[in-house]
């Protein structure tokens, strides 16, 4: 289908327009959107059942299933300019609870309106509403008629399946959402940081190159140093001066560290935002009762804000310590609220912690000594894991259905945004787990011997989410 038969475009004939002509729009013939009356309901239902009913013969009588009956299906119509329904798709989660795989099915088109664009028009924005709402797997068993449409459409077969009697086949639409991330966030890693490993212990000592945090040479010392971006310094800066600590005594408590001081770096246009942020900062070492001991403070210039923070154990945990075939186990603090503003992107759950609390979380990982062990950052839960995978010299598998996630997040949204408080870590199997205070943990998959990280769903089947390595930086 070309664009022009939803949107209108600008006829080829006028590029004129681009310098003041005046230019011909050609108006959309229909448009697509969620069902938004029982009336259009009705006459999408009626258009099934006169096609796969009457037409077909695929059913007898009626072709209405449970999913019809399901509050969470989301039907979408192609109406024209009359309000006629020319057409519908529906489209619904695949389990209860809702684990972020959807299906789409009963895609009918009038008779009068399979050569207009309606069909693809369809198939499409059921692809794009299902990204919308957060999903990472999304299903649909189309006739064999269909298939090829629905190639051209970009999705990918999966195999022939047998329906009402009749051959289908089964496909999925590709979602990249998560290596949309990775490449976003860390895939440049490598190729930027190189210059830095041309020195002894460049990016760290062997086995912990590209961790959270760095053994400090000739010490029982950890040191992490994280910034935050100077965006959400603007926007909110007591936050960015909770996170500023937030992230770096997480970096420092999947290493198994206590946290002994931290150092800030802060810079303001105004004094009010330097207060701001500092404030925030003052309440986080407040909560987890760890002191700034020092650092920079300058008004006058753009905003920006890191933190050092220093810890102590002479076992640090790495990331790179796993092996094949052990078990990974999320721990994840899942009460809270996206922060304002971060909708799916920051989950908020620290900062209604007291001091015990908090402190029960941090000495998680120390208490547990896995062998492997990585804080959940802004490269999301699949992100981090295939991190933690890289540096191990594996790969990894996810277990969507075990993964302990808020009620108020998608799955998309959970294993892609900073939750927080969330480790994973990589242990053999049947290795105990030390109380994690409020926070959740739970066995949510294992190290594999295929790079990247799969998802593997309730039906057994895995999609990559992950195809390779994270960062390019390799084995720890």
């Amino acid at each position: 289908m070309r664009e022009a038969d939803m949107f209108g475009v600008v006829e080829l004939g006028d590029l004129a327009g681009l310098s003041g002509t005046a230019t011909t729009v050609v108006e959309p013939g229909f448009i697509v959107q969620p069902c938004g009356s029982t009336a259009e309901l009705d006459a999408y239902r009626a258009l099934r059942r006169a096609t796969f009913v009457a037409e077909q013969g695929l059913f007898a009588g009626t072709d209405q299933d449970d999913i019809d009956d399901d509050p969470r299906a989301v039907v979408l119509v192609a109406t024209d300019r009359d309000g006629t329904v020319l057409g519908g798709v529906r489209l619904a989660p695949c389990t209860a609870p809702d684990l972020g795989w959807w299906a789409g099915s009963r895609l009918v088109v009038a008779s009068s309106a399979r050569t207009s664009g309606v069909g693809p028009a369809l198939v499409r924005a059921a692809c794009a509403h299902a990204e919308s709402r957060g999903v990472l797997r999304f299903d649909a068993t189309v006739q064999k008629s269909n298939e090829q449409l629905f190639t051209r459409l970009g999705w990918i077969r999966r195999g022939d399946v047998e329906v009402a009697g009749t051959t289908h086949v089964a496909m999925y639409w590709p979602i990249d959402r998560i290596e949309r991330l990775v490449s976003s966030t860390k895939a440049m890693l490598a190729g930027v940081l190189a210059p830095l490993r041309a020195q002894p212990l460049g990016l760290g000592a062997k086995g912990f190159r590209g961790d959270d945090g760095v053994p400090v040479p000739g010490s029982d010392m950890i040191a992490a140093c994280d910034a935050i971006i100077p965006s959400m310094v603007d926007r909110d800066p007591e936050w960015a001066g909770w996170c500023a600590a937030l992230v770096n005594l997480n970096d420092l408590s999947a290493m198994g560290a206590g946290a002994v001081g931290m150092l800030d770096s802060v810079g303001a246009p105004t004094q009010s935002r330097l207060t701001r942020i500092i404030r925030g900062l003052a309440n986080a070492s407040a909560a987890w009762q760890v002191p700034v001991l020092g650092g920079h403070t300058q008004a006058g210039v753009p905003s920006s804000l890191s933190v050092t923070a220093l810890g102590r154990t002479s076992r640090p945990v790495p990331a790179g310590g796993g092996s094949v075939g052990d078990r990974l186990t999320l721990t994840a603090d899942i009460e809270g609220e996206w922060r304002r503003g971060y909708h799916g992107r920051q989950w908020d759950s620290s900062s209604r912690r007291n001091s015990g609390e908090l402190t029960a979380m941090a000495t998680f990982v120390s208490r547990t000594a896995p062998k492997a062990a990585k804080d959940v950052s802004m490269a999301g839960l699949a992100g981090t894991t295939g991190m933690l995978a890289e540096a191990s010299g594996t790969g990894a598998v996810l277990d969507v259905a075990s993964i302990p996630k808020p009620d108020a997040a998608s799955m998309g949204e959970w294993i892609t945004c900073f939750p927080g408080f969330a480790m994973i870590t990589a242990d053999r199997p049947g290795a105990p787990t030390a109380p994690s205070g409020p926070a959740l943990s739970a066995v949510c998959g294992e190290l594999t011997d295929i790079p990247g990280v799969a998802l593997r769903w309730p039906d057994g089947i895995t999609t990559r989410a992950v195809t390779s390595t994270v960062t390019g930086l390799g084995e720890a």
